[in-house]
């Protein structure tokens, strides 16, 4: 491999323009094919197979007009309350949203809670009627019973005087006839009294069901209306949704003002903020106080920038073709700059030392691609392997999101050692500022320089962080570990949930509308869970209405059910749908035990009633994708360890190393999932990273910083232990190897850590706040793994081991193919590189 990439980089030299002719052609064709065929974004994380989703698609089948996707706004009133003029501001700007061809319908909060309000009255005059009813049939009854006494009277005095039957019946007959239809009269009124006394009952159920949910809060200061769309809000144009806020924000002319639901406001159009750019700006400062030049500090950033363009535009290009979440494009982006610029460095800054050294120019940048570019390979391929397995728990947005971002580092690896030696070719001597080819052309004039560099180079291993860790190595590692121990120990508390309003920015639009709802109508209608029932066939109307409230009042006896309402039934009556209101959000425990337990009644609903139930919604739907992607973890975490545990050992051909570098990253992610649930579950330091309510952390957020996390940590085990293992390969001792590799990959490792640390950070204040804790755990993930454990775990224990760090069973090395990583081929016969330090 070193060979090969020795080869490939001194083609790349010499034929520069026509690789870069290549890439910008590359670049401008898939920025082409993105603008032409792209597709919508979406946040829409459904999971085919589940309950949720095999439900949703029956309703839409059988109910097509309550499949469609649907939005709150909540109007708040001046001091005072709600006016006659607020009230027609706010029902003016419903009729105009309905008008809009993509809205569906339209729920008035004040036509219906006035419809609610009034039921109850309604009630009160059906008993009054009822009661009435009855009296009047009581009386009736008792005159009828009196006539029949009279009757029969009547009839025994005319047998007891020997009136014979015909004259008692001629006599008697017609008194008869007409008790016979007053008493056939008060059977139908009776009769008619059951039937309205069972209305009135169904009315009592109905009013019970829907007193627990109100559309205008109690104080009379906030209202909460509905709007159905025709398609699902995924699929609502960016344009449409800024319709929708506009009209809405009419009402302000009133006095009232409007907060859209974060299903409205949430525009995912956009990838860039103004805190990633803060991001790659630090970056930027930290490539030139690196590299000493605007030249050299612009070279890994436009490498990166144009690896992303074409791995993101690739991405784009695809997704009219594949649902694909907004925070796929992202998680490529954030990926794409940091690998991009880390892996460009590598290549770079070996080609600086080399240079300095006194190597040709055009063997230099060959060398540069043999060694650092053979390390950027097979780091980049770890990468690529912890994203590409995201296809194996089989969530079809997650492989779409595993495979987008492993698409765009491998197009950062082809950038690297493609146009990177490319670019170096064009740039020649300006790589190096002036005042540093001096001091270099200086000491190399030097006779005995080479000798003198060695010693000087092994004696400055022995100072600086790499020395005073081999120095006290059993301090460093104990430290190391219980500093990391420290950190995860809020994993242990660790919840997963999809994010809802409440995790919003507090000045955002979505969080005032999730904050004056949960205040005014309770946490639980911002998350209201969707209960659908097969009915038995053949059901009429007031059996079917009847069996809808038999299974309310079961679903409503759930412990943290607020309310439990049929909102719809299907024309043939096979189909009800039931609204069901938890006591808190969305995102919490209760809500999920809640969940749990309403699927737990379907078998007790399906032998009481014969109705099988089910549950759909994007409250439901949230739970099922948690639920599933804490069932992946294992398996996915077991899968990507074993396969970057052999390309580790194909790399190093040691059983210590990639042992040691897979327990370093199991802290490193412990700490990192233990700071992420102390700041976003538990609100640690939320004023610092804007966190205004603390809840339950988004539930993808593991298995992709498992992916992510482990790839980046084996970059950085790859870059340091490949120069342990080269200065070993080269005649050094094993403890010594340790410090002489340390000392070469210390500096660039740091730099390349700040980088990425400096990008992520800049996505933990993103507009997307889906992404901001998935910033947050890769930068402190990436921060604990290259410092702690990369850069002081890892060398300590290497110390400590010695020679028994690179030992590996005779058997298994000759059946493991050399790869060859430090590039000792390109050596043989051709003198060793002269060892030096970055001179500015």
């Amino acid at each position: 491999m070193a060979l090969l990439l020795y080869r490939l980089g001194k083609f790349s030299y010499r034929r520069r323009w026509l690789v870069i002719s290549l890439w910008l052609a590359v670049l401008v064709a898939v920025g082409g094919s993105a603008a032409a065929f792209h597709g919508t974004l979406s946040n829409n994380f459904q999971i085919p197979g589940t309950e949720t989703q095999r439900i949703a698609d029956k309703l839409k089948q059988d109910l097509p007009a309550a499949s469609g996707g649907s939005a709150t706004i909540v109007f708040e009133a001046p001091d005072g309350g709600f006016t006659a003029g607020s009230r027609a501001a706010v029902t003016d700007a419903l009729k105009k949203l309905q008008a809009l061809p993509e809205v569906r319908g339209t729920v008035d909060p004040f036509t219906t809670q006035a419809q609610v309000d009034q039921a109850g009255k309604a009630i009160t005059d059906g008993e009054q009627q009822l009661a009435a009813g009855q009296a009047q049939l009581d009386a009736s009854r008792a005159q009828l019973e009196a006539g029949k006494a009279q009757l029969a009277a009547a009839e025994q005095q005319l047998t007891a005087a020997g009136a014979p039957a015909a004259v008692v019946e001629a006599q008697l007959g017609q008194q008869k006839a007409a008790l016979a239809a007053g008493q056939a009269k008060l059977d139908a009124g009776a009769q008619e009294l059951q039937a309205n006394k069972a209305k009135l009952e169904l009315g009592k159920r109905q009013a019970q069901a829907a007193s627990a949910i109100r559309f205008v809060s109690a104080d009379n200061k906030a209202a909460v209306a509905q709007v159905q769309f025709n398609t699902s809000i995924n699929g609502l144009a960016p344009s449409v949704r800024k319709q929708v806020q506009e009209i809405a924000h009419e009402t302000s002319s009133a006095g009232v003002k409007a907060f859209a639901s974060k299903e409205i406001t949430e525009d995912i159009s956009a990838l860039f903020g103004t805190a990633e750019i803060v991001g790659i700006a630090v970056a930027a400062l930290v490539l030139i106080l690196m590299l000493g030049t605007l030249i050299a500090a612009g070279l890994p950033l436009l490498m990166a920038i144009i690896g992303v363009g074409v791995g993101v535009g690739i991405t784009f290009a695809l997704s009219g073709l594949f649902d694909m979440s907004s925070i796929s494009p992202m998680l490529a982006l954030m990926l794409g700059l940091a690998v991009g610029i880390d892996y460009s460095l590598f290549i770079v800054n070996r080609h600086r030392t080399q240079l300095l050294g006194g190597m040709d120019p055009e063997e230099s940048v060959a060398r540069a691609n043999g060694t650092s570019g053979n390390a950027v390979v097979f780091a980049g391929l770890t990468v690529i392997i912890a994203l590409a397995a995201l296809v194996v728990p089989g969530l079809p947005f997650l492989t779409v999101m595993g495979l987008a971002a492993a698409g765009t580092v491998a197009v950062a690896v082809l950038v690297a050692i493609t146009l990177t030696p490319a670019m170096l070719s064009l740039i020649g001597r300006r790589i190096i500022s002036r005042r540093a080819w001096a001091k270099s052309e200086a000491h190399n004039a030097e006779p005995g320089h080479e000798a003198a560099d060695l010693a000087t180079d092994r004696e400055r291993s022995t100072h600086g962080w790499g020395g005073l860790v081999t120095k006290h190595p059993w301090i460093a590692l104990v430290a190391g570990v219980l500093l990391l121990g420290t950190l995860a120990l809020p994993a242990t508390q660790l919840q997963l949930a999809l994010p809802d309003g409440g995790s919003e920015p507090v000045e955002s639009e979505a969080y005032h509308a999730y904050d004056l709802t949960a205040r005014s109508f309770g946490e639980g209608v911002t998350g209201p869970i969707v209960a659908v029932g097969e009915f038995p066939a053949n059901l009429d109307a007031a059996q079917a209405q009847k069996l809808q409230y038999d299974i309310a009042d079961k679903l409503r006896a759930v412990d943290n059910v607020v309310a439990a309402v049929p909102v719809a039934l299907s024309e043939d009556r096979r189909t009800a749908v039931f609204q069901v209101i938890p006591k808190e959000g969305p995102a919490s425990a209760s809500t999920v035990k809640v969940v749990a337990d309403l699927r737990g009644l379907n078998g007790e609903i399906k032998a009481d009633y014969d109705v099988a139930m089910g549950l759909t919604g994007q409250t439901a739907g949230n739970v099922d994708v948690s639920t599933k992607l804490g069932d992946a973890l294992p398996p996915y975490l077991a899968i990507v360890v074993g396969l970057s545990l052999v390309l580790l050992l194909l790399v190093f051909r040691s059983i210590v190393v990639p042992l040691l570098a897979t327990g370093g990253f199991l802290l490193s992610l412990s700490a990192a999932f233990g700071a992420v649930v102390a700041v976003y579950q538990w609100g640690w330091l939320g004023n610092i990273f804007d966190v205004a309510n603390p809840g339950a952390v988004l539930s993808f957020l593991p298995i992709i910083l498992i992916g992510v996390l482990f790839g980046l940590a084996m970059d950085y085990q790859v870059f340091i232990a490949s120069g342990m293992r080269e200065a070993y390969m080269h005649g050094s001792s094993a403890k010594e190897a340790v410090r002489v590799g340390f000392r070469h990959a210390a500096a660039v490792v740091t730099a390349a850590a700040i980088i990425m640390v400096s990008v992520f950070s800049g996505f933990i204040f993103s507009h997307l706040t889906m992404v901001r804790p998935l910033g947050f755990a890769m930068a402190f993930g990436v921060l604990f793994d290259a410092f702690v454990v990369r850069m002081t775990i890892v060398p300590a224990v290497m110390y400590l081991l010695g020679a028994r760090s690179w030992w590996l069973p005779r058997w298994l090395d000759r059946i493991l193919p050399d790869v060859d990583v430090e590039g000792a081929r390109l050596n043989r016969g051709q003198g060793t590189p002269v060892p030096g330090e970055l001179v500015h």
